[in-house]
């Protein structure tokens, strides 16, 4: 198509007919765009339900004894690994051990004096068995950070709640 010897006049005319068989195209679009906003907007209505009430669960589970505490899980464990469980706070709120931006997860334990790393559950036994506490001197408490931030907190080792990972 050779547009450079069209007149001004001509050339007006063409963008705007081009113009006019591109309105009913972009009000489809527009109408379809609308139509998809919708449907997208009712899927993360259903996700943000299925987490609630995935939540309530999990926090009605905490309640009712069905699932161990981090102190319980130290008490009773002999072996295994920190991440074979998901943590949870008592408000449902999901965190890993340890410090943020660790490689691997930890529990703290202190004998009052001194601070040793736990790396997994084996090693947290040995000192559990030894009458260390979660904590480090002066601190008693697990550390717990939430999933990809640096926020970090030292709560009770009763407010933590394990529950095995699934695959």
């Amino acid at each position: 198509m050779e547009l450079t010897g069209l007149p001004p006049e001509e050339l007006e005319g063409r963008i705007e007919e081009v113009r006019a068989r591109m309105r009913p195209v972009e009000a489809e679009l527009a109408a379809l765009r609308a139509e998809r906003d919708v449907l997208l907007t009712e899927r993360r209505r259903r996700e943000r339900l299925e987490h609630r009430e995935g939540r309530a669960a999990l926090k009605e589970r905490m309640r009712a004894g069905a699932l161990p505490t981090v102190a319980d899980l130290v008490a009773g464990s002999e072996e295994g690994s920190l991440d074979d469980y998901t943590y949870n706070l008592k408000t449902g709120g999901e965190v890993r051990l340890g410090f943020p931006g660790a490689r691997a997860q930890t529990l703290s334990f202190t004998d009052g004096k001194q601070l040793a790393q736990a790396k997994d559950l084996a090693d947290a036994a040995r000192h559990f068995a030894a009458g260390w506490e979660l904590g480090s001197p002066g601190r008693p408490g697990v550390r717990v950070h939430f999933p990809g931030t640096r926020q970090e907190r030292l709560v009770d080792p009763t407010e933590v709640f394990a529950r095995p990972r699934t695959p």
